[in-house]
């Protein structure tokens, strides 16, 4: 597990791009291009909302990545999450384990609060946000059409750690120690959450 970098965008595109092209997961139109994808790791936003890939035998297999869950400043402490693992990869708990090791680093920079929006159906991201600790908060009815059919919406929420008043402020990637974003980053074991 490691923070995405610019060189990740092919990678991630590659990865991706199924989603948004053969299946409804994503609500997307089109696949975004690498020079896209790569605008966005080099964004100066990524250091407050970071990207993080799983590579396995050198090869980046899935990744994990925030973004604020809205704009106004009291929401600064929330995040949406989501998670792409690569088709082959599927199965093996790597969605599990890229998941935590994005909710450790989001830990670190002090947010409070992950939410997760699924389009309907699917049963597989629905297992998974359950297992890594989400729970259902709502259900956005007919929310947006692709492939061919109005889909809905399942909302997740998940705390990151607990609440204090006030909140410290969110941190950025530049604010930690490289020893924090490693032991964060660090591959997680199984467990139960």
């Amino acid at each position: 597990m490691r923070v995405a970098t610019a060189d990740d965008a092919a990678a991630i595109a590659a990865i991706y791009a199924p989603f948004v092209t053969t299946t409804h997961v994503s609500f997307e139109e089109f696949a975004p291009s690498v020079e896209r994808i790569r605008e966005k790791l080099d964004d100066r936003g990524f250091a407050r909302h970071p990207w993080v890939v799983c590579e396995r035998d050198g090869t980046v297999a899935g990744y994990a990545y925030a973004s604020p869950h809205r704009s106004r400043a009291g929401y600064r402490w929330s995040v949406d999450v989501s998670v792409y693992i690569a088709a082959s990869e599927r199965g093996h708990g790597l969605g599990t384990r890229t998941y935590r090791a994005l909710f450790a680093l989001l830990c670190e920079l002090r947010y409070c609060m992950a939410y997760a929006g699924i389009a309907l159906p699917n049963d597989a991201s629905v297992a998974l946000h359950r297992r890594v600790g989400f729970t259902n908060v709502g259900r956005y009815r007919d929310v947006g059409f692709k492939a061919g059919a109005w889909r809905d919406t399942l909302w997740f929420e998940r705390p990151l750690h607990p609440l204090h008043v006030p909140p410290p402020e969110p941190l950025s990637l530049d604010d930690l120690a490289p020893s924090a974003i490693d032991r964060a980053l660090a591959d997680l074991p199984e467990r139960s959450e």
